[in-house]
């Protein structure tokens, strides 16, 4: 994977949080396929927030597909290809969370899932990299409005 995430993370706005920094470490990924990262300290003004330990889970997993699928082959008489198979990535954050004051901390779980045509890697890569760019700038523009509607359930 060329993924390497670089510490430290410098967060975006959220309602509460002045400036957040995240720094991590490298962590052991759950699989071979895997990235992992483990936040271990933060920056700005984070009141209340928490690093990652083993009852609270503060980590971001890169996911790449095990095998790679391939495009099949193309029908001889119409030229189509019936079933494009799909190469499935995700990120994936775990933070624990307190459900209720005194009570035990639970694991949160945010997952961006990009499923991508196979043979669009080859065939049309600018087209795939726009998809990258749009989709983490509208997440990084609506970061804290996404976190203040998570929070008061009003989209």
């Amino acid at each position: 994977m060329t993924i390497a995430l670089t510490s430290p993370v410098t967060g975006t706005a959220q309602t509460g949080l002045t400036a957040p920094t995240y720094t991590h470490v490298a962590d052991t990924a759950p699989d071979a396929n895997m990235r992992q990262y483990a936040v271990t300290a933060l920056g700005g003004t984070q009141t209340s927030v928490t690093v990652h330990s083993a009852s609270s889970p503060f980590t971001v997993t890169f996911v790449r597909p095990k095998v790679f699928k391939p495009l099949g082959k193309a029908n001889p008489v119409t030229g189509v290809i019936k079933d494009v198979p799909r190469n499935v990535w995700k990120v994936i954050v775990r933070k624990g969370v307190l459900p209720l004051a005194g009570q035990a901390y639970q694991t949160m779980l945010m997952s961006a899932e990009i499923s991508i045509p196979a043979g669009a890697d080859l065939a049309d890569p600018a087209n795939v990299r726009a998809a990258f760019s749009m989709l983490i700038g509208a997440l990084s523009q609506v970061s804290s409005g996404l976190g203040d509607s998570a929070v008061t359930g009003i989209l």
